[in-house]
């Protein structure tokens, strides 16, 4: 078995929803996503899979979050923006063009990250 993992980064506001502290008040993050992809088997290049097809993929996801309020996506006009969502998120939106992709990891801060996968 092999796993590659990619990664990248994207900005963008939110608040918690039905939270109570300081992160209920809108804010932003840099984060930090990476991407797990897994397979049994090379191409002929003696690769699982180009890394730039995988890096074309995330960013397509990672433009619909970028310098955006998160809060005023569809996707979490209901659910809070937490890490988690926004993890799984992504794991749902890259899963629909890969279906090789095992996690996705959201990164809040340097030490702080969710990781969603199925």
């Amino acid at each position: 078995m092999f796993e590659l993992m990619i990664e990248d980064s994207f900005a963008a506001a939110h608040r918690l929803l039905n939270y109570e502290g300081l992160c209920e008040n809108q804010h932003g993050h840099n984060w930090k996503v990476q991407v797990y992809y897994q397979g049994t088997t090379l191409d002929k290049a003696g690769m699982l899979i180009d890394f730039k097809l995988l890096k074309n993929a995330l960013n397509t996801v990672l433009n619909k979050l970028d310098h955006k309020d998160l809060n005023n996506l569809n996707t979490f006009i209901v659910q809070s923006p937490s890490s988690e969502a926004i993890a799984k998120y992504i794991y749902i939106e890259m899963k629909l063009i890969y279906k090789e992709i095992t996690k996705v990891s959201v990164w809040e801060t340097e030490n702080s990250c969710a990781t969603y996968w199925e």
